[in-house]
């Protein structure tokens, strides 16, 4: 498995995310730390997602944390997370300010909404090319399944608030898991 050189690699891999996956970096990083780096293999990256998900903070920002943490330490951290977050801030500012003189203009609201569609459709595909790593998940194919399809059938059907779903659902996907991991120690 490969690993990043220095810092400054790390610092220049996240930054690069950071540009090419503007509004949904997630697809991007599996891409690249994934297929084109080689730093993780596809479940270290499931794994490190789902911890990311349950962390404060942007699923993408603690990953990032994480594989910086995982080969050089807090220098890592510090490096992964500076570059997944610094040039991005200066562009967001940057766009703020003309997004107040431009934001009344019908073009400007068009292109906004087509952003959208396209984070939701890289949100989509970064789920499809994960779904080989449930073959190893403790849960299995079907519990995992059946976990989303009630988070989706909650959160866009019955408009069950948030804090309602990671806790029930979430809460019971995680004793799900516990159970049959206790049942396959020894």
């Amino acid at each position: 498995m490969a690993e990043p050189a220095s810092p400054r690699d790390l610092f220049r891999a996240f930054t690069r995310m950071s540009l090419m996956g503007f509004g949904g970096v997630l697809p991007i990083a599996q891409h690249e730390l994934v297929e084109r780096l080689g730093w993780l293999t596809r479940e270290e990256f499931v794994e490190m997602l789902s911890i990311g998900q349950v962390l404060p903070g942007p699923n993408v920002v603690n990953v990032a944390l994480m594989v910086g943490d995982r080969f050089f330490g807090w220098r890592g951290a510090a490096a992964a997370v500076g570059g997944m977050l610094g040039v991005p801030l200066l562009l967001v500012m940057s766009l703020a300010v003309l997004y107040v003189g431009f934001a009344s203009q019908p073009m400007v609201a068009g292109a906004l909404r087509g952003m959208g569609a396209v984070s939701a459709g890289l949100v989509l595909s970064t789920a499809v090319k994960l779904l080989p790593a449930l073959k190893k998940n403790p849960m299995g194919r079907t519990a995992c399944g059946l976990v989303a399809v009630a988070t989706v059938a909650a959160i866009a059907g019955w408009r069950v608030p948030m804090v309602w779903v990671i806790a029930l659902i979430g809460g019971g996907a995680c004793a799900w898991a516990w159970w049959v991991l206790g049942r396959r120690a020894p």
